[in-house]
C-alpha cells in the first residue's frame, strides 16, 4: 500500500480537523486517508499493529496516553523509530469536558509530560509533536481555545470502525470499508489496544490497496511549540 505522502499540519491554519466534530477536515484529495491509532502502547496489541504498517511501508499517527507510555515505553519509542508520528491523548482517559479547566489542563500536561519522558528522555509539556485528542471526543470551548493557544492540533475523525464494541476482525474490516467508502477521504479512528483491530488490519490494508485508496502521514509543521 505504502505512504503516498507527508502532510504538514500546522494549528494556526488547521487547529481543530475531523467532520465528525468539527466544521473542517484536513485538505485530503479523494480517497486520502490518514490513519490514527487511539490508547496504546498496549504490549499484546501494538506490536502486531506495527508489523502489520511495516509490511505496507505504511505510516500512521499514534495517540498516547501517559499511563501507558509510563507502562511500555519501548513501544512507543519503537512507533517513533519506525516513522509513525507520536500524539497525546491524556494521561488517565477522562473525559475532559466535566472538568475544571485548571485540572483539565493538567491532565493534558501530564499524559504529554509522560509520553514525552518515554519517548524523548525529557520531561516537558511543550509537546514534540503537537497532535492532541480528547477522550470520547469530550471537549469544551476553553479548552479548545487553550490548545490553540499553545500551538496543538485537535483531531478528531472522519470515520472509525466503533472497535469499542466487541465484534469480529471480519465483521469489523466490513463494517469500516463501508463508512469509508461512504466518506471517501479523511481521519480514520482505530484503537491499537484492541486485540479484533490488530488482527483485522493487514486484510484492511490490503483491501485499502485493492480499492484505490492512498495513505497520507501527518507531521507537525513547524515541530515543538514552547508555552
Amino acid at each position: 500500500l505504502g505512504t503516498e505522502r507527508v502532510m504538514a499540519v500546522d494549528a494556526r491554519t488547521t487547529p481543530r480537523v475531523g467532520r465528525k466534530h468539527f466544521p473542517e477536515t484536513l485538505p485530503l484529495r479523494d480517497k486520502e486517508l490518514v490513519l490514527t491509532f487511539d490508547d496504546g502502547p498496549w504490549p499484546t496489541t501494538t506490536p502486531k499493529v506495527l508489523v502489520a504498517l511495516k509490511a505496507e511501508c505504511v505510516r500512521a499517527t499514534f495517540f498516547l496516553l501517559g499511563r501507558n507510555t509510563d507502562a511500555h515505553p519501548q513501544i512507543a519509542r519503537r512507533a517513533l523509530t519506525e516513522g509513525h508520528s507520536l500524539g497525546h491523548h491524556t494521561y488517565s482517559h477522562p473525559l475532559l469536558n466535566g472538568m475544571p479547566l485548571d485540572k483539565a489542563e493538567a491532565e493534558i500536561n501530564r499524559g504529554i509530560s509522560r509520553d514525552e519522558l518515554a519517548v524523548n528522555g525529557t520531561s516537558r509539556t511543550d509537546p514534540t509533536t503537537p497532535f492532541f485528542r480528547f477522550p470520547g471526543f469530550a471537549s469544551s470551548q476553553p479548552l479548545l481555545d487553550r490548545l490553540q493557544d499553545r500551538g496543538i492540533v485537535v483531531f478528531g475523525a472522519d470515520v472509525w470502525a466503533s472497535d469499542w464494541l466487541t465484534m469480529t476482525p471480519e465483521a469489523e474490516l466490513e463494517l469500516l470499508l463501508a463508512r469509508i467508502a461512504h466518506v471517501g477521504r479523511g481521519i480514520v479512528l482505530l484503537h491499537d489496544t484492541k486485540a479484533q483491530t490488530a488482527n483485522m488490519l493487514p486484510a484492511l490494508l490490503r483491501e485499502l490497496k485493492k480499492r484505490g485508496y492512498r495513505i497520507v502521514h501527518v507531521v507537525p509543521a513547524h515541530g515543538q511549540v514552547s508555552q
